[in-house]
């Protein structure tokens, strides 16, 4: 082969490097995005708009280029085309759902294939409906919707669009611009990301009085562990919160409260003693319209909370919001790499790969009582309409949830579509069981509801 003719290869960024060196094949490092959409879709004009999509994204077309133990990085070889099928459309039936989201749970797409993403269409689908349960021996999936019995659709006549993508290679809000634009080829309708909310600019405020990161924080209580290994999914449709007008505060921020106070009344419930929380909270600077650069785009930060202002919490919850949403702006405008100064160093290319591989997970494990307790993914206001034409019609419902290996175990993963909140609670099963996973989401709830003002 010639220069010429050699595909283009990139090195892993840091966090790729990352979460290659730390792959498990029991809990796999999926993202899934599900998108519910009213009436049906056409096959072939889907397949030609997606694969359209990814030639005008070809960042996506991407697999492990294949290398020796002694090599200083792993690379990304570039594709001009798709190495499989990338859209599928599994055989409708009563059970169509609950299969796709167990796939997207414990099959993840091989780096080694260009790209690393499948979609599956599921027909036949109305999507959530109250009340309506779905389990298997692998996942556990409940899914609940306000949606009164007049409001859904007619039997038979949905879609839904399951996206599961390899999170060692992209990241939900990338593949979700490829989706975007995949709507737009399809329907030939506008698709362009709405823009973002205005905000009240203030200067952000220096971080005093939170506790100290070197201490190790709370770990979410052992609910009733499952036997069998990989990640629960439970996802749930609620009300977004009301806040005052010109409050100080973002939806985000109450929902950065809700799952400190959600994860502390469960560790309450089991006997846990009380230590700070610490949260995990990605944030994305990129651009959602056709510039957005596709791979993992996001930076974590991580927002503490004393047992102190939890317990009180409902004596002043405006207090405990607005501290919230200071430390969130404080750290979402401190500039710091995606994994912080470290993970930096250590993903630096002067030994073989294979040796820092070894290094990364001895340290991850060292590391643990040190991890966050949980994850806050907040997608927020979906920026695209997801139009995908007159018969299919445009997105109501858009769910995304994230990895919750051990030790954190649990991950919360956030969304709003159509006025509503689509919640995925998503949780590791040597940690918590699918009762415990609906109690959480009930809890959820009820503490989303303590940081509301009447309307």
């Amino acid at each position: 082969m010639t220069t010429a003719e050699r595909p283009v290869r990139v090195p892993f960024p840091v966090v790729d490097e990352v979460a290659r060196h730390c792959l498990q094949e029991e809990e796999p490092e999926t993202v899934h995005i599900e998108i519910h959409l009213p009436g049906r879709l056409d096959p072939h004009r889907l397949r030609k708009a997606f694969m359209e999509a990814l030639h005008r994204h070809p960042r996506i077309l991407m697999r492990e280029a294949p290398g020796g133990w002694y090599r200083r990085r792993y690379e990304w070889e570039l594709t001009a085309e798709p190495d499989v099928e990338v859209v599928s459309f599994p055989p409708p039936g009563p059970n169509a759902l609950r299969d796709a989201r167990t796939r997207a749970l414990v099959e993840a797409p091989p780096l080694s294939l260009s790209p690393p993403i499948r979609l599956e269409v599921v027909e036949g689908c109305t999507g959530p409906v109250e009340g309506s349960e779905a389990t298997d021996a692998v996942g556990e999936v409940l899914a609940r919707s306000a949606l009164a019995p007049d409001d859904s659709q007619p039997a038979g006549d949905g879609t839904v669009l399951f996206l599961t993508i390899n999170h060692t290679a992209l990241d939900g809000p990338a593949c979700l611009r490829v989706l975007a634009t995949a709507a737009e080829l399809y329907s030939g309708r506008d698709n362009s990301p709405a823009a973002p909310p205005t905000r009240t600019p203030d200067r952000a405020q220096p971080l005093d009085g939170t506790p100290s990161n070197w201490s190790p924080p709370a770990r979410v209580a052992h609910g009733t562990p499952e036997p069998s290994p990989g990640n629960g999914l439970l996802v749930a449709e609620l009300p977004l919160p009301h806040r005052p007008k010109g409050s100080p505060y973002t939806v985000n921020d109450q929902l950065m409260v809700t799952t400190a106070l959600m994860i502390a009344h469960w560790n309450r419930e089991h006997g846990a003693r009380p230590r700070p929380l610490r949260i995990t909270m990605p944030v994305d600077d990129r651009p959602r319209d056709t510039t957005m650069p596709i791979g993992n785009g996001t930076r974590l930060v991580e927002v503490t909370f004393t047992p102190d202002e939890l317990s009180h919490a409902c004596d002043d919850m405006p207090s405990l919001l607005q501290r919230t949403a200071t430390r969130t702006r404080a750290l979402k405008s401190q500039p710091r790499p995606q994994l912080g100064h470290g993970a930096a160093l250590l993903t630096a290319p002067v030994t073989p790969v294979a040796w820092r591989a070894a290094l990364t997970r001895g340290l991850r494990r060292a590391a643990a009582p040190w991890t966050s307790t949980t994850l806050l993914s907040n997608i927020g206001r979906i920026p695209y309409a997801l139009d995908f034409g007159e018969e299919a019609g445009r997105a109501h419902a858009v769910w995304f949830s994230a990895p919750a290996r051990m030790p954190r175990g649990l991950t919360v993963t956030t969304a709003s579509t159509a006025g509503r909140l689509h919640l995925a609670l998503r949780w590791s099963r040597a940690l918590l069981s699918h009762g415990d996973g609906a109690h959480l989401r009930d809890l959820f709830e009820h503490c989303l509801h303590t940081t509301e003002a009447t309307p």
